[in-house]
């Protein structure tokens, strides 16, 4: 599992993805993961870069993944794990583990606190069984 860093204050890039309303957050997530490809595969903003394509077939070498690991480690404040980088080798890939993973709290609105005065799924459970041994011993 991968954690943020321990030291982890928050850096320019996460204030800035904070900032954002949370519809934009992924498409400013995906420019900044993008630039840092681009950076590291020497390419203008002008070439595609393929969401769907492996680093690999783009001309990226282990070196230079590792450059790129540390790059957005230090951007984003996570700890990105080397497998996922070698075992799942296409930006949209990288991009869906972050921000489904390890930067999820970013991009997805925080679970509604439940309502005490609601029934939970166990209440209405439990109240759906004491209803049929009830009718079951009315019947009886």
């Amino acid at each position: 599992m991968t954690l943020p860093r321990p030291d982890a204050a928050a850096t320019p890039a996460l204030t800035m993805l904070s900032d954002l309303a949370r519809p934009e957050r992924r498409d400013a997530l995906e420019d900044l993961v993008r630039r840092e490809f681009r950076a590291v595969l020497l390419m203008t903003d002008e070439e595609d870069l393929p969401a769907d394509q492996s680093y690999f077939d783009l001309g990226l070498t282990s070196l230079s993944i590792t450059r790129l690991k540390q790059r957005l480690e230090e951007l984003l404040s996570v700890e990105l794990d080397a497998n996922l980088l070698f075992n799942s080798p296409t930006l949209e890939k990288l991009l869906e583990h972050l921000t489904e993973g390890l930067l999820a709290d970013l991009f997805h609105a925080p679970a509604p606190a439940p309502d005490p005065a609601e029934p939970t799924p166990a209440d209405a459970g439990a109240a759906s069984f004491l209803d049929a041994a009830l009718k079951d011993l009315y019947e009886r």
